[in-house]
């Protein structure tokens, strides 16, 4: 099961490239490591199952989640093009995407958000990010987020 990831939410130019590098190195090469590493064992067995989890992201990008929307469309394709030569091995790949999920992932991403220096963005942009979209995403977040158990189930 490989379920790390980090998130990264803003202005794109307010995100630094070593940032983004990073969130890449986590959110996508972290998962293809992982694949490297089980995937020949469970060739040579004939079966295995590689769960994956991802986000709604990776198959609809959300403003203002540009480089984590791009990370989870990385996962997707990755898992795609696998699944046709796992299955010739037996081994399943499966890929939960899961929508607005309340933990502490999302609430360590809002509080950095409200921390951050906006200054390298024009003020309207900041402004949709700042009063709008982390407004509305709190709202809905608590109402129509689902839990790690609704996940899991």
């Amino acid at each position: 099961v490989s379920n790390a990831g980090v998130g990264m939410a803003g202005p794109l130019e307010c995100q630094s490239l070593a940032a983004m590098q990073s969130l890449m190195d986590t959110n996508f090469f972290g998962l293809v490591r992982l694949v490297k590493e089980v995937l020949p064992d469970m060739k040579r067995r004939r079966g295995g199952h590689i769960v994956v989890i991802s986000s709604i992201m990776g198959l609809q990008g959300i403003i203002f989640n540009d480089v984590y929307s791009a990370s989870k469309f990385a996962v997707e394709g990755f898992c795609e093009s696998l699944v046709v030569q796992a299955l010739h091995f037996n081994v399943a790949i499966s890929l939960v995407e899961p929508g607005p999920v309340v933990t502490e992932f999302e609430t360590k991403l809002y509080e950095e958000a409200e921390r951050a220096d906006y200054s390298q963005t024009d003020p309207e942009t900041a402004e949709i990010f700042t009063k709008i979209y982390l407004k509305n995403n709190r709202d809905l977040f608590s109402s129509l987020g689902q839990t790690p158990e609704d996940i899991a189930e």
